[in-house]
């Protein structure tokens, strides 16, 4: 995938604002796929992750206590103290920004595609999200730990997608869509229902106590 991927960033940020437009308040309270967080809460943390700067960042970071949940769940008390209404508004006002932490754009395109399907898939949702985009973010992953103990979770299996011409690692198979792949890969286990293979109870057992929370 050549060239900037802010295009491709604000594209998905569009498209989910699209698909929220018109929730009642019992939607936006739905449970999502990050632990503890709601609909709304996890629109409030992509918002306040396209407000901040690397400045910004370290600033809140230290006011936290050098603490990464307690700084992203001020952020989220603040981004949702208005109406849902609102909080929408706000998230497509930053549709077009390119302000982000510390990190490559890898990083949040990862997060305008996890985070869009950890609101989508308890709504019921379907979004077809670029092969491209899902398999750029699934490379990205595979081989950190950082925050979401992905190169953990998933070593010793390989892990090949069904719709995609994508695959990694070496062992005992794990096979479904991509887009799934890249949920259970980060540690979303509303997932895990989409795949089969050998190394898929490997693979379950790793997931025991995951919370994904960024």
């Amino acid at each position: 995938m050549a060239g900037s991927l802010w295009p491709i960033i604000q594209t998905e940020r569009e498209t989910l604002a699209d698909d929220l437009a018109g929730l009642d308040d019992d939607k936006w309270r739905t449970p999502s796929l990050c632990s503890h967080w709601s609909v709304r809460d996890v629109l409030g943390h992509m918002t306040a992750t396209a407000r901040k700067t690397p400045p910004t960042f370290f600033l809140d970071f230290a006011r936290a206590g050098f603490n990464f949940n307690a700084m992203t769940q001020k952020d989220v008390q603040r981004e949702t103290a208005g109406t849902p209404t609102e909080g929408l508004a706000a998230f497509r006002g930053l549709i077009g920004a390119t302000t982000h932490p510390p990190g490559p754009a890898d990083a949040w395109l990862g997060e305008a595609l996890i985070h869009s399907e950890d609101i989508r898939r308890p709504l019921f949702i379907i979004r077809e999200y670029p092969e491209a985009s899902v398999t750029k973010v699934a490379d990205f992953y595979k081989g950190s730990n950082m925050l979401l103990g992905t190169k953990k979770r998933i070593a010793g299996l390989r892990l090949r997608a069904t719709d995609a011409d994508w695959s990694t690692g070496d062992g005992p198979e794990v096979t479904g869509p991509a887009i799934s792949l890249l949920l259970v890969m980060t540690g979303r286990s509303a997932a895990l229902k989409d795949l089969s293979g050998e190394g898929l109870d490997t693979l379950s057992a790793r997931m025991s106590g995951s919370q994904p929370v960024a």
